[in-house]
């Protein structure tokens, strides 16, 4: 079968390549993409690896150009980003990239320093400007008349002082003033500075409680925030002045203020001394403008420059640190002129690998051709499936769950049909499927452009990359939607309802539960497609009819879902010749889903097919037996209860010892599939009468290899299974199949439950809200029906898409997960990574977002 229901076929190789062209061979490698190289130095520290010096290379020219694109993003630069994925660069080349990068960052490192230099110093300059200004509205106002309360504060300070000594002070004034050798500690003084506004209150406390009152303080907020020169914040600050007396008190506050990390500036008392000094600082700011626009304009051209190839330096040396990461998996020979490597490769792909492998060669200039030979192994190689853009959503589903054992059945190609076909069952509904449809093909047509947005949103990259997925689910929503006939809890009336009424209009309007009489109102011949629109507006017994119909068509659907999965375990099974698991578990357990539940199957399409409404006994409705009683007193052997009189009491002649020997058989499979096996086993080795080996037993089951990727019972497993655990193991399997049997078919009543759901939820949108609107007239019913529509809309797509959308989703998901793939699926591989530029750029850059 080919690689789309089972994995590739897979090679371990041995290659061997001389010194000069390893590099670029392996560049050629990872440009292909199919080659997963092994570990042959598991035991070697990474830092004592041949080329771990190259590796830290690489390392430190990634942190020169993260460094490049945190500046080129802070000033929002956009980078160009042509989409194309330049050539790994030669060995050489790394010099003349590290030099670049080297030459960048010390530039954009000079530069920046250089403008925080300037931005500081015009800071300093911004508060003194702002000091100069508020100090000058201080003495302003002590000129005018504020000078009492500073006499007083003065007087005051030095009042115990002025007592003991019998001196006498006039009036005060505030500032500087001449030193008196009487009086030099308690001549007041005055220092000025700048604070952040949040630390004032705290500020004011401080002084106040240190200084014991004996301080006076004024202060004003700077109206316009200043920039912090570290790191560019935006900070509130406020001017300060504090007036004291003393020595004591002035060094006393100065500690406070550099405990508060307040600025403090000189202040001259005079006011011409302050206005020249206010000049002074106002042309140096406008020269310090002038500088620093100048810098800015150096530093944006700068990274302008770098933005332009700053996604293809990424690129570059992403590749050749991968190359070189590559290079230290391989082995030296004793010449030290070879490296050897192994590594797994599809076969499908030898000859492309083989060709990669010369292109690198004459791309080097060397001489010596690589040798790709293959090994004979016994281990399990990884398992590969290709996919393309449609179905790498669905085979992500299925590697959710577990990656497929080698060469085991993939499920994925079956799930493209049955998964949105299950989701559709639950979720049908012509509207609400045609909206889910538009969206997924909305993203299928703008896929390039939204694509190369590359956006770090997971919900929306989860939801692009299941696009397909919700396309085809929307898409098989609508045709469940026409076969339930409901749209938006509404049906479509295209052909015709094929029930007719017998009565008169009064007589339907006053009696809400009259029933129609099939073989009075009923034409006789079904509705072409779907359901007959005259169900939408039975309200007696609508939903009694759709719960029937659906809970029916949920057990059909789960009994063939699932004796396709037991199908598929045949396929395994004879892939890998395992003849005992063929015949001592697949035919057991398909006759026993087949004898019980099929069977089960079957009588619902007798029952449909023998019994109608328009027939007569005993072939009338009334005559119908339950299927769910029928099949209880089947397992239980129970008689059937007496039917109604002129009815049968079974369905078709001898239905009584058919049942009988079904259940028979099914229960006598039970001991067959728990036995057998292991009892096969346990014969087999006393004829061989060895010990336990390295055997096929387990590996028969997972697929195990050898030869290089040839299919068979080989190896995989130091010491196989002995035989207490296969006894174990299969009394598990056993009794997990048959209880699994009848929870997995009651499983799938879940198909009917959410579908009923959904119907239930669109029915009561309708009726409680929308339509309120409808029943409107006149142009304020205009209105309001605009603004029931859009409420009733987002309530539509919000809840009945999304919500019932992902609830649906999930127990379909439950449903291949479980009650499918747990037939044939076990799920115990481990994946084909091979080394790869794209995925190493791809996974490299959503880091960097990250």
């Amino acid at each position: 079968m080919g690689s789309l229901f089972r994995s590739e076929e897979m090679a371990l190789c041995q290659l061997f390549l001389q010194s000069e062209a390893a590099y670029a061979c392996v560049s050629e490698l990872g440009e292909l993409g199919l080659v997963q190289f092994r570990d042959l130095n598991p035991d070697v520290n990474a830092f004592q690896r041949k080329f771990v010096n190259e590796v830290r290379r690489c390392d430190e020219m990634e942190r020169k150009l993260r460094y490049l694109e945190k500046e080129i993003k802070k000033d929002g630069i956009p980078m160009l980003d042509t989409g194309e994925s330049p050539e790994a660069p030669q060995p050489r080349e790394m010099i003349d990239l590290e030099a670049t990068f080297e030459k960048l960052e010390n530039e954009l490192r000079e530069v920046n320093q250089n403008a925080e230099a300037l931005k500081r110093n015009f800071l300093e300059l911004t508060e003194l400007k702002h000091i100069l200004r508020k100090t000058q509205v201080f003495f302003d106002e002590q000129e005018g008349g504020v000078n009492q309360t500073t006499e007083s504060m003065t007087r005051a300070l030095i009042t115990d002082e002025a007592r003991t000594t019998g001196a006498s002070m006039g009036p005060v004034q505030l500032g500087y003033m001449e030193k008196s050798n009487e009086r030099e500690d308690y001549l007041p003084c005055f220092v000025a500075g700048v604070i952040l506004r949040e630390r004032l209150p705290a500020f004011e406390r401080m002084l106040w409680r240190a200084c014991r009152g004996n301080v006076f303080l004024r202060q004003a907020m700077i109206e316009t925030p200043l920039e912090d020169p570290t790191n560019g914040d935006q900070v509130h600050k406020s001017v300060f002045i504090i007036f004291f007396q003393g020595d004591q008190l002035k060094t006393r506050v100065k500690k406070i203020c550099e405990g508060f990390r307040a600025t403090l500036y000189p202040c001259p008392e005079a006011p011409a001394d302050r206005r020249e000094m206010a000049m002074g600082v106002m042309t140096r700011i406008e020269d310090l403008n002038t500088v620093l626009g100048q810098t800015q304009d150096h530093r944006h051209r700068v990274l302008v420059a770098a933005a332009k190839n700053l996604k293809n330096w990424f690129v570059k040396v992403r590749k050749i640190k991968a190359i070189y990461h590559t290079l230290n998996l391989f082995n030296l020979d004793v010449t030290q002129k070879c490296l050897i490597a192994e590594c797994w490769v599809p076969l499908l792909d030898f000859e492309t690998i083989q060709l990669a492998l010369r292109r690198g060669t004459e791309r080097s200039g060397s001489s010596v051709p690589p040798i790709l030979n293959r090994m004979q192994t016994f281990e399990n190689p990884p398992t590969y499936n290709r996919t393309n853009k449609f179905t790498k959503a669905f085979q992500a589903l299925i590697d959710a769950y577990g990656v497929a054992s080698y060469r085991e059945m993939n499920p994925a190609p079956y799930t493209i049909i049955t998964f949105p076909f299950l989701f559709a069952v639950m979720f049908g509904d012509l509207g609400h499927g045609a909206i889910m449809a538009l969206f997924g093909l909305w993203m299928i047509r703008k896929e390039k452009g939204l694509a190369a947005q590359k956006t770090d949103n997971e919900i929306w990259n989860i939801f692009f990359g299941g696009r397909y997925i919700i396309f085809l689910m929307g898409v098989f929503s609508m045709y469940t939607g026409l076969i339930y006939n409901d749209i938006f809890s509404k049906s479509l009336n295209i052909f015709g309802s094929h029930w007719h009424m017998s009565y008169n209009k009064s007589t339907v309007m006053d009696n809400k539960f009259l029933q129609l009489s099939p073989k009075v109102d009923y034409e006789g011949a079904p509705y072409p497609f779907g359901m007959d629109p005259i169900w939408q507006v039975a309200s007696a017994n609508k939903i009694i009819f759709h719960n029937a119909y659906k809970m029916k068509i949920s057990i059909i659907f789960g009994v063939i879902h699932m004796i396709f999965g037991v199908v598929m375990s045949w396929h395994n099974h004879t892939y890998f010749r395992n003849r005992i698991s063929l015949i001592y578990e697949f035919i057991p357990q398909l006759v026993f889903l087949l004898l019980l539940f099929f069977y089960m199957v079957l009588l619902m399409f007798i029952k449909w097919i023998k019994f109608a409404a328009t027939n007569n006994k005993p072939y009338s409705e009334a005559c119908a037996p339950s299927i769910l009683i029928t099949f209880i007193d089947m397992v239980l052997f129970n008689t059937p209860k007496p039917p109604p009189e002129n009815c049968e009491t079974y369905m078709f002649f001898g239905q009584h010892y058919i049942q009988v020997l079904f259940v028979l058989v099914a229960v006598g499979c039970i001991p067959v599939m728990l036995l057998a096996k292991p009892l096969l086993i346990m014969q087999a080795r006393k004829q061989a009468n060895v010990q336990p080996i390295a055997g096929a037993t387990s590996d028969a089951e997972t697929g195990g290899v050898s030869n290089g990727g040839s299919h068979g019972g080989g190896g995989g497993h130091e010491e196989e299974e002995e035989l207490s655990e296969i006894f174990i193991h299969q009394s598990i399997h056993t009794i997990e199949y048959v209880l699994g049997s009848v929870s997995h078919t009651a499983s799938y009543l879940r198909l009917w439950a959410l579908s009923l759901a959904h119907a239930q939820l669109a029915e009561v949108l309708w009726t409680m809200v929308l339509s309120i609107g409808l029943k409107q007239e006149g142009p304020v019913g205009g209105i309001v029906l605009t603004c029931v529509f859009a409420f009733w809309a987002i309530l539509t797509v919000g809840i009945l898409v999304l919500m019932e959308g992902l609830s649906a989703f999930l127990h379909t998901l439950r449903l291949h997960w479980v009650e499918f793939q747990s037939k044939f699926y076990k799920g115990q591989g481990y994946a084909f990574q091979p080394f790869s530029f794209d995925a190493i750029i791809e996974n490299g850059a959503a880091a960097a977002e990250e």
